[in-house]
């Protein structure tokens, strides 16, 4: 049984994540926890793109708030999300992390750590390999891996690094990673 999915994307992500978002309705078993490489001072318009997507809620995770299912939560701009022990969201400003703030590899292995086998990490389109050491991270703590193929990123920078780090355990579209997502439980 999973307990959380964690997704990362920049260049080209948008689209895709407003998909994969519409198509999860508002009982959606699994909180879903995303970075996207943002510009400092991105607010409340950029989680209003994804909440006018669907009725799945989204909102930016707050320090020490604890990880409910049936929930979408971004990383606020210029600061890492990480989960702790207990299930909680964490926010740090601590130094950039390929050169990013929020950076997708922090989440992914912090999610790691606290979720192993019962974590589900996606990758949506990026123009850069931050995700690709978390997508690892993941891989070797047996939670389940999933790649948007390249020829669906607009940017495959991401999905190229990711692939040559991790054997994923899924490379497809986005029809087929929400049939994914839809069906687990």
């Amino acid at each position: 049984m999973y307990g959380l999915v964690v997704v990362g994307f920049s260049a080209g992500g948008i689209e895709p994540m407003r998909s994969l978002l519409a198509a999860l309705r508002a009982d959606y078993p699994l909180p879903v926890a995303a970075v996207a490489h943002l510009p400092p001072g991105s607010g409340a318009g950029f989680t209003a793109l994804f909440a006018s997507a669907g009725a799945l809620p989204t909102a930016f995770a707050v320090d020490k708030e604890a990880i409910r299912p049936g929930r979408a939560c971004f990383a606020p701009a210029d600061y890492h999300l990480l989960i702790e022990n207990g299930e909680r969201f964490a926010l740090s400003v601590d130094q950039p992390v390929n050169f990013v703030r929020p950076s997708i590899d922090v989440l992914f292995e912090s999610a790691a750590e606290v979720y192993g086998k019962r974590l589900i990490a996606l990758t949506l389109s990026g123009a850069s390999s931050d995700g690709a050491k978390g997508m690892a991270a993941v891989r070797k703590r047996g939670g389940m891996t999933i790649a948007l193929a390249p020829d669906e990123c607009v940017r495959s920078s991401l999905t190229d690094a990711v692939l040559k780090l991790v054997d994923v355990d899924y490379c497809v579209g986005i029809d087929e990673i929400i049939a994914l997502l839809q069906g687990v439980r």
